[in-house]
C-alpha cells in the first residue's frame, strides 16, 4: 500500500486568509486580511483571566465547559437573543465558534449529506462541511444587499439535503439577515425537516440601528437550529478560542461527545474570564462596541471609495468586500498581491468566498484594527493614485 494523505484532504487547502497573512508578514505590510481583532480587550476580562490562573483553574473542565460559563451564556441567550436553553443539557462550550461548528458537522452530518450555504460564504464553513465528506450546495447572492432568489433555494433542496447554514451578521458580506428572510428559511426547514446551522458570532456588530434576530426564536425552530456563537470577536480575544453551540438536548449531547473527542475542553481559566465579561460588562459596552465599529466602517469604506475600490457597505460584522476589478491582474490573488505591493495593505482574494469567477473582482478587508492602524491603512490606500 502506498502511503498517502487521506482522501478528505484532497478538497482542502490552506485558507487564503492564512496565505495572505503570511504574504503580508513577508512584505512587512498592514494585515487587513485576517480578522485578528487587535483592538483592546476589556479590562474586566483580562483581570478575570489572571485571577482564574492564579486560583488554580488550570486543569480539564467538563467536556461541555465550566458551569459558570454555561450559566452565563444561558443568561445572555435569554436576555439578548430570546433563546431559552438549559445550561446543563443544551449548551456546549468549544474551542472557538469554528470548533463548535466543526463538532456540529461531525456529530450531525453523514458523508454525502448536502448542506446549503449562501455565497459569498466564509471559507471555513465550506472546509468544515468538506472535512466530514458532506456536500456544499451554493446559493448565489448578489449586490446590492446580498439578496438571493427564493425559487433557486427551493429548487436546491433534494432528498439528500440535511441542513441550511445562515451566517448573520455575515462574513465576508456584512449582511444582516432580516426577520422576514429568516422566516422564509425557517418555513423551508420545517417543511423539509432540515437542520439550520446559524453562525451568530458577530451578533453585537450591528450598524445603522439594525437588530439581531436568532433563528432559534422563530416558531418550530428551537428543536432544529444549531446556534453557534462565541466571544473571540466581542471581547477581542480571538486567540483564546472560546466558542459555544446551543441546540436541543439530543443534538447538544452528540455535539458535546464530539467536542470531548476532538478538543477535550476549551481553555479552563479563559472560560472563567469570558464568563466574567458576560456577567459584568453592561449594555453600554455593547452599544459602544457597535458605535465604534460603525465609525471604523465609515472611515475605511470612505477611504476605499477615494481609492477607486467601490465597497459593498456592510450592515454588520467587521469585514467589507471591495470591487477591485479595475486593478491589474486576472484573478483576485493577482489583484490582492498587486495591492499589497503598491500600498502595503493586505486583503483576502475574493475567490476564498465565491465558488465561481465572481470572486476575482473582490477583495475582503477586515477593519477590526486599532484607530492608529486604521488611519495608516486609509492613508496607504491613496498610494493607488500615485
Amino acid at each position: 500500500m502506498t502511503r498517502t494523505i487521506s482522501r478528505r484532504m484532497a478538497n482542502l487547502a490552506q485558507s487564503e486568509i492564512r496565505a495572505m497573512t503570511q504574504a503580508c508578514a513577508s512584505a512587512k505590510g498592514l494585515n487587513m486580511a485576517q480578522g485578528v481583532c487587535d483592538t483592546p480587550v476589556p479590562p474586566i476580562v483580562l483581570q478575570a483571566a489572571e485571577r482564574a490562573i492564579k486560583d488554580g483553574y488550570n486543569v480539564y473542565t467538563r467536556f461541555d465547559g465550566l458551569p459558570e460559563l454555561r450559566q452565563a451564556i444561558a443568561g445572555k441567550l435569554a436576555g439578548y437573543n430570546g433563546i431559552k436553553a438549559d445550561p446543563e443539557k443544551e449548551i456546549v462550550v468549544s474551542a472557538g465558534a469554528t470548533g463548535a461548528f466543526h463538532c456540529a458537522c461531525e456529530a450531525l452530518l453523514n458523508p454525502g449529506d448536502e448542506v446549503i450555504l449562501f455565497e459569498p460564504y466564509y471559507q471555513y464553513h465550506i472546509s468544515a462541511v468538506l472535512a466530514v465528506e458532506a456536500v456544499p450546495v451554493i446559493i448565489t447572492m448578489s449586490t446590492p444587499g446580498w439578496t438571493y432568489i427564493q425559487t433557486q433555494l427551493e429548487q436546491a433542496i433534494t432528498p439528500k439535503t440535511k441542513a441550511i447554514l445562515v451566517n448573520s451578521p455575515g462574513n465576508p458580506s456584512g449582511k444582516v439577515w432580516t426577520q422576514m428572510e429568516l422566516e422564509a428559511i425557517a418555513e423551508l426547514a420545517c417543511r423539509h425537516d432540515l437542520f439550520v446551522f446559524t453562525d451568530e458570532i458577530y451578533e453585537y456588530f450591528l450598524y445603522d440601528g439594525r437588530r439581531h434576530v436568532s433563528m432559534a426564536t422563530l416558531p418550530g425552530m428551537a428543536e432544529r437550529t444549531i446556534t453557534i456563537g462565541g466571544y473571540s470577536k466581542t471581547f477581542s480575544v480571538t486567540g483564546w478560542r472560546i466558542g459555544y453551540c446551543v441546540a436541543a438536548e439530543p443534538w447538544a449531547q452528540a455535539i458535546g461527545a464530539m467536542n470531548d473527542l476532538l478538543y477535550v475542553c476549551a481553555p479552563a481559566p479563559l472560560q472563567l474570564a469570558v464568563a466574567a465579561g458576560i456577567n459584568e460588562l453592561t449594555a453600554e459596552f455593547y452599544r459602544d462596541l457597535a458605535r465604534s465599529y460603525q465609525a471604523k466602517r465609515d472611515q475605511f469604506c470612505g477611504a476605499l471609495v477615494k481609492a477607486g475600490l467601490r465597497p459593498s457597505i456592510p450592515e454588520g460584522a467587521y469585514y467589507v468586500l471591495a470591487d477591485v476589478s479595475a486593478l491589474p491582474g486576472s484573478t483576485g490573488k493577482d489583484r490582492a498581491l498587486y495591492l499589497l505591493d503598491k500600498t502595503g495593505v493586505a486583503g483576502v482574494p475574493g475567490e476564498a468566498f465565491f465558488s465561481g469567477s465572481a470572486g476575482a473582482g473582490f477583495i475582503r478587508f477586515s477593519y477590526a484594527k486599532t484607530d492608529e492602524d486604521l488611519d495608516v491603512a486609509c492613508q496607504r490606500l491613496q498610494r493607488l493614485h500615485r
